[in-house]
């Protein structure tokens, strides 16, 4: 059973920094992309940043230039590290992995971790 679960989310002022940490029990983690998304209330789930198993990473416009996505292997954990942060990236922070084993398409996801920015 593949678990996913965060932590590092809390209330920070403006202009702070967080690191999100999503621990992964999920065999051949390396082989796997992965990805960061948020839900903020009244909206729909949207994708923050992703990084794949080449390493190669990809990240929402409102997000580039601040947030920084990585991946550590040996500890099976995916962090998401958030510098500048605004009040508009208020929101529940949720890792994603999808696995497809015989055409079956398995989406999974963590319990989420609150992020609130407010001075």
């Amino acid at each position: 059973q593949v678990q996913l679960v965060e932590s590092g989310g809390g209330l920070v002022q403006p202009g702070g920094s967080l690191r999100l940490s999503c621990a992964a029990s999920l065999s051949s983690f390396s082989t796997y992309d992965m990805g960061w998304y948020r839900q903020a209330p009244g909206k729909q789930r949207e994708l923050v940043a992703e990084i794949t198993s080449a390493g190669s990473t990809n990240y929402a416009d409102s997000v580039k230039g601040r947030f920084t996505v990585s991946r550590d292997t040996t500890k099976n954990t995916v962090y998401l590290q958030m510098n500048s942060l605004k009040p508009d990236d208020t929101a529940v922070y949720y890792c994603h992995v999808q696995l497809v084993f015989r055409h079956i398409v398995n989406d999974y996801w963590g319990q989420g971790t609150q992020v609130t920015v407010s001075s």
